[in-house]
């Protein structure tokens, strides 16, 4: 069986991994759309650092374009979108207009699109988008993705140890089913396959919903805390260096007692209104929905990483404010407000988080935010 043609949108530091994934499986030709770093990487390819893949100098895809309009020129099997939503800024069928619009969505059949985006309700507007030419229904692949990757030049990315990603049929309006239909089985199944024959692990799930919100739990509080402080959780789990070890950030003995009995409790409250939130969006305590053990597991799995005294890779919405780049705080913080504000569920700490990540993003976005050394 040839390959299939996969279109991948944005070459960032997950968009590379991914790209390099789908490639690697021998199943996907991919055609990689590369926007603010297209000239270097067309000259130079792309320097792809891992500690699971290994050092990869000059690595291009088998296609690379400027453009999703230089890319509209054949069918896709699938349309990997692995660029930030930031919907106040460009919404996703922007992005992807050209193969939602004529002549495209008239020569070819839409793809399956899949979208390796954090944040919740990030397909909702490109669902419209699909429903809106009169096809056949819209096939979008919602996902979890772990992974810790860094863009640290135009053309190098750092890549850790580990990627995983949970895939799931998007189902609009509806959070509460739990099966597969044997369409949307044959579907997941193929783009699993391709996944796991390229390295990464792959997790195929019936309902993918409550497994972002769950996702968007570590998001909520250490990918805000991280960007409110300026410091990356090592600042609030890692012990100070031993003799003969050298690295920062970490807890300074100082006042580390204050840190311990009053950051840490903040975080569980917080996390305990996704809690709440969760059980009032009608997903029950169990593995299968929303575990309250959710909250202890969260916190530890988040502290043993960052005590590692190698970990040096920081929250995107971290990275993103330090580099003057808008940050994912509608599509993050800004949904779960609206959620809980539907729901009649009370957040007060979310939405103080919210309020103080919205002046950042508005003051990114005026132009008064520079980036940082």
């Amino acid at each position: 069986m040839p390959p299939k043609d996969v279109l991948l949108v944005g070459l960032g530091a997950v968009g590379t991994i991914y790209a390099y994934i789908l490639q690697n499986s021998k199943l996907a030709r991919v055609t990689a759309v590369a926007r603010s770093n297209y000239d270097v990487i067309n000259a130079k390819g792309i320097h792809i650092r891992s500690k699971k893949y290994g050092s990869h100098e000059s690595w291009k895809p088998y296609r690379l374009v400027s453009s999703v309009a230089e890319a509209a020129d054949r069918p896709y099997s699938y349309v990997v979108l692995t660029t930030k939503a930031v919907p106040e800024v460009i919404k996703t069928p922007r992005v992807l207009e050209p193969l939602l619009s004529r002549p495209y969505s008239e020569r070819y059949p839409q793809p399956t699109y899949v979208l390796l985006q954090n944040g919740l309700g990030v397909e909702r507007d490109l669902y419209h988008s699909i429903k809106a030419l009169n096809q056949d229904d819209p096939k979008i692949i919602s996902t979890v993705v772990w992974i810790a990757t860094n863009l640290v030049e135009k053309n190098v990315v750092d890549h850790n140890h580990f990627d995983r990603v949970t895939i799931g049929m998007y189902r609009h309006g509806d959070h509460l089913t739990t099966t597969n239909s044997p369409e949307e089985d044959t579907i997941l199944t193929d783009l699993g396959t391709t996944l796991e024959m390229g390295g990464s692990e792959v997790n195929i799930v019936t309902e993918i919903q409550r497994k972002k919100f769950a996702k968007t739990f570590w998001n909520i509080a250490f990918s805000s805390f991280s960007t409110l402080t300026g410091s990356s959780p090592t600042a609030m789990f890692r012990p100070p260096p031993k003799e003969g070890q050298s690295y920062s950030p970490y807890i300074a003995p100082q006042t580390a007692p204050i840190v311990e009995s009053n950051t840490i409790p903040v975080l569980r409250a917080i996390l305990q209104e996704m809690i709440t939130l969760g059980r009032a969006l009608g997903y029950p305590d169990n593995e299968d929905g929303l575990p309250s053990s959710l909250i202890d597991s969260t916190i530890l799995r988040t502290a043993e990483l960052h005590r590692d005294p190698a970990h040096t890779a920081l929250p995107s919405m971290l990275l993103d404010a330090k580099n003057g780049l808008p940050i994912e705080v509608e599509v993050i913080l800004g949904e779960v407000v609206r959620m809980a504000k539907e729901m009649g569920v009370d957040v007060p700490r979310i939405e103080t988080l919210y309020a103080l990540l919205a002046i950042i993003q508005n003051q990114t976005l005026g132009g008064f935010r520079q980036p940082k050394p």
